[in-house]
This record gives C-alpha cells, structure tokens and sequence, in this order.
C-alpha cells in the first residue's frame, strides 16, 4: 500500500442511487483503465466521476510527485447530497388525496481516493 491521493466533488447535480450505478463498475481498476471504461459507459453519471478521477490524478502529479502509471482506484464513494429545498414558486406534481407534492432534486458528493500501487521487488 502506497500513499493515498484524495479528490472530492460535491454538489453533482444528479441522485447518487445513479452515480453508484458507475462508481462500482471502477473500484479497484487503474486509473487510466478507469478512464478509459468511463468513454464509453452510456450513464450520463460517468461524465462527473471521470472528471474527478482526472483531478485527483492531477492532484498525484502536481503536488505529491507520483507516476501516473502505478496509480489506482482504491476507494470510490457517492453520498448523499442536500436536495434543493422546494419552496414558493418551485414546481410540483400531483400526489395523494387531490394534494401536490414538491419535485425533489437530489444531488450528491463524490470522493475518490487514488493509490500507488507499490512493487515487492
């Protein structure tokens, strides 16, 4: 286990039930193969996910001096954000009873933490 590389979004406009769907397919890949799997996913998720990945690769480079070669996805997580707090003036839809609901916008919060995959020589 080599030294540790964090990156966070928040605020990704889009439910993590669905950014969970693309965060599982990538733990425990290399970073560039993560890449590479997030071009071609059809989930629109993949768009927020790989430009983290890409920051916290940068973030190796720039500030701790790691190849970007040995580098791997060891944990990948998508919480829960805030949701926009319907309030007057915001749309709504029919619910029970003859009564409206509030539209929920769910957002959520990304973190990835990049590995060096250290050699036993």
């Amino acid at each position: 286990m080599g030294a540790e590389v964090l990156a966070r979004a928040k605020h990704v406009p889009m439910p993590a039930r669905k950014v969970r769907r693309v965060v599982d397919r990538i733990r425990g890949l290399k970073a560039d193969e993560a890449l590479e799997l997030l071009h071609v996913l059809p989930h629109a998720a993949a768009l927020p996910v790989a430009k983290l990945i890409r920051s916290a690769i940068a973030n190796a480079e720039e500030n701790f001096g790691m190849s970007r070669d040995g580098l791997y996805v060891a944990k990948i997580a998508a919480d829960d954000g805030p949701g926009v707090m319907p309030g007057k003036g915001w749309r709504r839809r029919f619910g029970g009873r003859g009564r409206s609901r509030p539209i929920r916008k769910r957002s959520s919060h990304l973190t990835v933490v990049l590995e060096e995959k250290v050699t036993s020589d």
